[in-house]
């Protein structure tokens, strides 16, 4: 593979039950709601504003109440994840071996740009990535593969010649939708919820086995 394409939650760090966590103390104490983690969990994916409308539908809220929503959850969630930001094992060592490779990567990512600078600052990591494709860059969501086509076309990459990490199957989805073939993380997902998808070519914890160094080989 000539370039390397990364989701950013639950990907690159394990954050996803905290996401779940804001969601829930969103939708239920500020909006209302009566939703359990099992019920919030699988609706962890796309832009913050589809979610509000698949929990509580299309009339609900208006864009820039849905904008404001977006942002009091994604604040509740970094103040409570900033003491525990952190990059998956192994991942800060592959980041560095894929960038004195020369290995062009991106970030493809349904999180808002608030977030994604909250985690590449913090962690100051951004120099390893040549794009950034945001919620705020695209008009379609995963599983569309908007967001992928787009890293690969900022990178000078064919789609073909970028391989996806992910940790959700409609990441996953987005990334065999594009061409691409993709590799799984398994910090929110099982393996076996990937089933029906061909071009997942490894599952992983972390990025500490061998497969992630034969990629960049060390």
């Amino acid at each position: 593979m000539k370039a390397f394409i990364f989701d950013l939650n639950g990907t690159m760090i394990n954050d996803m039950p905290y996401h779940t966590k804001a969601w829930q103390y969103l939708l239920n104490n500020d909006l209302g709601g009566n939703f359990t983690w099992d019920e919030v969990k699988p609706q962890m994916y796309g832009k913050n504003q589809e979610v509000l409308v698949r929990m509580f539908g299309p009339n609900r809220f208006t864009t820039d109440e849905m904008n404001r929503l977006s942002i009091l959850k994604e604040q509740r969630y970094q103040d409570e994840f900033l003491p525990h930001l952190a990059l998956l094992p192994g991942l800060h060592e592959f980041l560095e071996a894929a960038y004195q490779q020369g290995i062009p990567m991106a970030i493809g990512s349904a999180a808002i740009p608030f977030n994604i600078d909250f985690v590449l600052d913090n962690l100051n990591i951004r120099h390893y990535f040549k794009a950034i494709v945001s919620a705020d860059d695209v008009v379609l969501s995963k599983p569309h593969p908007e967001t992928f086509l787009k890293a690969a076309e900022l990178l000078n990459t064919l789609p073909t010649d970028c391989l996806v990490f992910e940790d959700v199957p409609k990441g996953a989805e987005a990334a065999a939708n594009a061409g691409m073939k993709a590799v799984v993380l398994t910090t929110t997902h099982e393996q076996d919820e990937f089933i029906e998808l061909q071009n997942v070519i490894h599952f992983a914890a972390d990025f500490t086995d061998s497969f992630f160094t034969r990629l960049v080989k060390i």
